[in-house]
């Protein structure tokens, strides 16, 4: 820690934390104040409110502390905020048109982003702490802080109508993370929004999840259906999935700002080859040790492999691939009732309601899918 009276000035502090950082590899530093989103709480309250976050009750539980970084530490003088570009080397959309294969969103194709910034967002703030003595505390997604409103404030970007960070530099791809310090830090100007009149994220998201701009309802996002929910996706959604397996990028990629964008630099954010266009036959087939060895060191593996199959099997319905059939038809079987459940729907799509008859009389998960698909009416075999 530095003696007293060798305290750097402000300005130098700031300009040691910029290169400091950029030395582990973040694209973007910039800092605000504490008090610089106070629309916040009021939109937070609204969102919530109106039931917009789903089965995602952390952020209701969390909603003084996520709205104000204040109640969350209220010793803090500056908040820094760090972003790191992932931008993907090709356009996610164009895996879309390929049925056979499962689309993983571009953030999770690669190791684990909160483990890379969260290291190097500590590794940052003990610099600051041994060159200017202040105290800090630091912060990924994980934590009930609001982020994207922060780098917004700080001047990294502007919240698009899709809610989501724009950068003029880097597009929409950007990992965001915090640092809350005592050290007083001059503020640097907050972003101007230029989404102007276009409307590309809004129009082409499958699902119509944005109420208004600059609104969304969680509960008809694909990345909160397929990652988020923990049981069966609503019938209403399934066709519009897609052969999205983990989240979502449509309303990112089709940002226009993208042509800015930049492929990201940092070797442990460039996508692996297996994760980039699997094969939606060998997904089908993983069981639990096989998904927790594809998946190692991946966010994909948060959301176990109940929930993964789930999503792959309404990829397996929507691909029209009837060759894909007796496999869907072996996790008829499957232990979990959520893979059961979402199988039978998956066959009636590849086979037609008719393949359904004289299944499931002795499994109410799958015989409530059944009645779905026949039209509410059981039909015996």
């Amino acid at each position: 820690m530095a003696a007293a009276g060798s305290l750097p000035s402000a300005s130098r502090l700031r300009a040691f934390i910029d290169a400091e950082a950029r030395k582990l590899g973040f694209d973007a530093v910039a800092v605000t104040t504490p008090d610089s989103t106070p629309l916040v709480p009021a939109r937070l309250a609204d969102h919530v409110g109106k039931g917009r976050h789903g089965t995602m009750e952390w952020m209701a539980e969390t909603a003084d502390r996520r709205g104000d970084p204040r109640a969350l530490w209220p010793d803090v003088r500056s908040v820094i905020m760090l972003a790191m570009n992932y931008g993907p080397d090709r356009d996610p959309l164009e895996l879309l048109d390929r049925k056979d294969r499962g689309a993983i969103s571009v953030y999770a194709r690669h190791r684990d982003y909160h483990d890379i910034i969260k290291g190097r967002l500590k590794e940052v703030a003990q610099k600051l702490v041994s060159r200017s003595g202040a105290e800090v505390k630091v912060f990924v997604d994980t934590a009930p802080v609001m982020e994207k409103p922060l780098a917004a404030a700080a001047g990294i970007g502007w919240q698009g109508k899709h809610t989501c960070l724009v950068s003029r530099d880097f597009g929409a791809w950007l990992f965001l993370g915090s640092i809350f310090t005592t050290a007083e830090l001059a503020p640097d100007e907050a972003a101007q929004d230029r989404c102007g009149s276009c409307r590309a994220c809004l129009d082409i998201c499958p699902t119509n999840a944005f109420p208004a701009p600059y609104q969304i309802d969680a509960r008809r996002c694909i990345s909160y259906l397929n990652i988020e929910l923990k049981g069966p996706i609503p019938h209403e959604f399934r066709k519009a999935i897609g052969n999205r397996v983990y989240g979502c990028d449509d309303c990112l990629a089709a940002c226009p700002w993208n042509k800015f964008a930049q492929r990201a630099s940092e070797a442990k954010l460039v996508a692996r080859a297996d994760l980039q266009e699997p094969r939606l036959a060998d997904l089908l087939a993983l069981d639990d040790a096989a998904f927790r060895a594809l998946f190692a060191g991946s966010p994909v593996k948060r959301i176990g492999r109940d929930r993964f199959i789930r999503n792959v099997l309404i990829a397996a319905g929507n691909s029209g691939d009837a060759a894909l059939a007796p496999q869907v038809r072996l996790l008829l079987g499957d232990p979990s009732p959520l893979v059961r459940g979402t199988a039978v729907w998956a066959l009636a799509e590849l086979e037609g309601p008719q393949a359904l008859r004289g299944l499931g009389d002795d499994d109410p998960d799958v015989a409530a899918e059944i009645d779905l698909a026949l039209g509410g009416v059981r039909q015996e075999a």
